[in-house]
């Protein structure tokens, strides 16, 4: 039987998401924030786009030759719906990041419902159709909306709005869609299997970036990138990091989202709890992370057996995306960039 959340947008379904509007880049400011780059790149009219690489892998996870690795920089990143991209953004995204293929998380209830939500392509580059659910819209508004409603429904809101309970039950649903097998689109092995083709030789290099988006590059999208730098070993604490920045990559339509998801009676006009539901913050991730570990025996373990992608082929992707550090440089000082996600929290 396929597994599928029962859930439905605030505001109705003719209402436009704003997690869907162009944003904010790194060379722009919302009040006194300016996004860190690396690793938020500026794209005009995309919001949340960042490259994943750059992350140090700790020295016990890194093999016997000593030198210091990291997650590789230039091959897959992340953002927000690109359908509101400008003709500068398409000349960023095409010439800039070189990106050759786009693959689409949202459902068929998410895009062309306007001609200016339809998905866009630009030369050079391939959108791939992978929902995790094909007809059911699981956008922030939607996803805070269905946490709300299963606390409510639960008697437990306070634990559902105050902690991180409420996004390992959404985020469990996400992982059993995505490794549905009724799914055809297979989206996440679909990408797995593409990063293990990719060629790492000195005479034939990786040249195929990748972009994977949702709506608002924060749920199904944050999945995804936590299951690939787990599969690199990136400890939970930096995974949960990177996951936490797309709360300043939507930093600037929170409030355009909060108001959205008001509309929906479960809120009873509790804006806090709002906020909270549409937020991404590192508690969530660490505790779906140990969620994984404990019902799938880790995310190598859920990638292998309820995804299909062979053990061959998960070396295939370290081998792609784990390279030497040649310039210190090159790392990203992430707890730096935490403490900007902190400032954003307490604001």
């Amino acid at each position: 039987m396929s597994t599928q959340p029962s859930t439905t947008a605030a505001g109705g379904h003719g209402a436009p998401h704003p997690s869907q509007l162009p944003g904010p880049t790194p060379s722009s400011s919302v009040g006194t924030l300016i996004l860190p780059s690396p690793p938020f790149i500026s794209a005009p009219g995309l919001a949340n786009l960042r490259d994943i690489g750059g992350y140090e892998i700790p020295s016990s996870s890194s093999g016997p030759s000593g030198k210091k690795k990291m997650v590789r920089k230039g091959v897959v990143f992340r953002s927000a719906d690109p359908t509101k991209l400008t003709e500068e953004g398409v000349t960023v995204m095409q010439k800039t990041l070189g990106i050759k293929h786009v693959y689409d998380f949202r459902s068929k209830q998410e895009f062309g419902k306007t001609p200016d939500t339809e998905p866009i392509e630009w030369e050079g580059s391939k959108r791939h159709f992978v929902p995790v659910f094909p007809d059911t819209d699981m956008s922030p508004e939607a996803m805070a909306v269905q946490i709300q409603r299963d606390a409510v429904r639960r008697q437990r809101f306070r634990d559902y709005t105050d902690g991180p309970e409420g996004f390992v039950r959404a985020y469990s649903t996400i992982l059993a869609g995505a490794a549905d097998p009724n799914n055809s689109y297979a989206p996440y092995r679909t990408i797995f299997k593409q990063l293990a083709s990719l060629s790492t030789s000195s005479t034939s290099p990786v040249v195929e970036p990748l972009l994977v988006h949702c709506s608002a590059g924060k749920d199904r999208t944050g999945l995804f990138i936590a299951l690939l730098l787990s599969l690199l070993h990136l400890p939970p604490d930096v995974i949960a990091h990177e996951y936490s920045l797309t709360d300043l990559g939507l930093a600037h339509r929170k409030s355009a989202i909060v108001d959205h998801v008001m509309l929906d009676p479960a809120f009873d006009g509790d804006r806090a709890a709002a906020e909270r539901m549409v937020s991404s913050r590192k508690e969530a991730m660490l505790a779906t992370l140990k969620y994984i570990d404990e019902e799938y025996g880790g995310a190598e373990t859920y990638v292998v057996e309820k995804l299909g992608v062979t053990k061959e082929e998960v070396e295939r992707i370290r081998q792609v995306m784990v390279v030497d550090v040649e310039d210190e440089k090159e790392v990203i000082d992430w707890r730096r960039n935490a403490e900007v996600v902190e400032r954003v929290y307490h604001r």
